[in-house]
């Protein structure tokens, strides 16, 4: 992986762990979904016309198909991943959401597009997914949990991790295919993303305004920073995906685990630090494996 394409990937980490922090403390739902989306649009407005208006015209059947399906497969991802942090801790749903998503992305790049890897890039990924694993809880979630209250809300959170995941791995490998094979501008491939999940999340939206517009209230402040910022962090991935094989960034974005094992753990009280200190050195390990191999 070059130097330019790893520096983009830890960036987006960061940026993303940040924002998965934000989502969990709103508290939302599919509607938080609809605030976030419409705050990415109008924000980002003057760039995503800008080039829309440049490269919209060349666009074919492929392109446009492409992006419907990017879409519905984000859409299920954040309404899934939003639902997992109303039932369960963050530290169980996104550590599982992101580490099956990876393995499941390279899986697939490496079947499906005809990527290659190496013997060290396998234990780069092998890395990442069992400090992934260690973050979520290691094999304390399969061990018998005190209260069947606490032991209902880890099944939950494993149920939506490993669903999320498996969504992000359905974008992840739709996505890089619009970059890398259909030359799509990762930027203008977010934007009109946004606004087909604009379309697909308004019918419940629009079921009840009056509800919605008290949950505006009370989460406007984290709608504003998600849809600000969680666009930058995807579209980082996309270029990295350009000059680096998916099988390599897909796992390597992980990184952003280190941030949110000690961001959110820290912020909202989820514990087991040791363990997460273990699962971090796995998946900085696995990240410069990826990097070398």
């Amino acid at each position: 992986m070059p130097a330019s394409a790893l520096a983009l990937v830890l960036l987006a980490g960061l940026i993303h762990a940040s924002w998965n922090i934000a989502a969990k403390k709103a508290g939302g739902d599919s509607r938080f979904a609809v605030f976030t989306t419409v705050v990415m649009i109008v924000f980002w407005a003057p760039l995503g016309i800008w080039l829309g208006v440049q490269q919209i015209p060349a666009w074919g059947r492929n392109e446009w198909l492409l992006v419907a399906a990017s879409a519905i497969f984000h859409t299920m991802y954040y309404i899934v991943l939003l639902r997992g942090y109303r039932k369960a801790d963050l530290t169980v749903v996104y550590p599982l959401a992101r580490g099956s998503g990876p393995l499941l992305s390279s899986l697939a790049a490496i079947m499906l597009l005809g990527e290659s890897i190496s013997a060290l890039g396998v234990a780069g990924i092998a890395g990442v997914v069992v400090g992934v694993f260690l973050i979520a809880g290691g094999p304390g979630l399969w061990r018998a949990t005190p209260g069947a209250e606490r032991r209902a809300r880890v099944n939950k959170g494993m149920f939506y991790g490993v669903l999320s995941g498996a969504f992000i791995a359905s974008y992840t490998v739709v996505d890089g295919y619009g970059v890398k094979y259909l030359l799509m501008s990762p930027i203008l491939l977010d934007y009109a993303g946004a606004v087909f999940r604009l379309a697909v999340l308004a019918p419940a939206f629009l079921r009840d305004v009056q509800t919605a517009a008290l949950m505006w209230q009370r989460q406007w402040k984290y709608a504003v920073f998600v849809g600000i910022i969680s666009p930058v962090s995807y579209v980082l991935v996309l270029y990295a995906m350009q000059v680096a094989p998916l099988s390599h960034v897909a796992p390597a974005r992980e990184v952003s685990m280190l941030f949110a094992a000690l961001i959110g753990g820290q912020l909202l009280g989820e514990g087991d630090r040791l363990m997460r200190v273990a699962g971090a050195v796995l998946i900085g390990s696995g990240v410069m494996a990826l990097a070398l191999g």
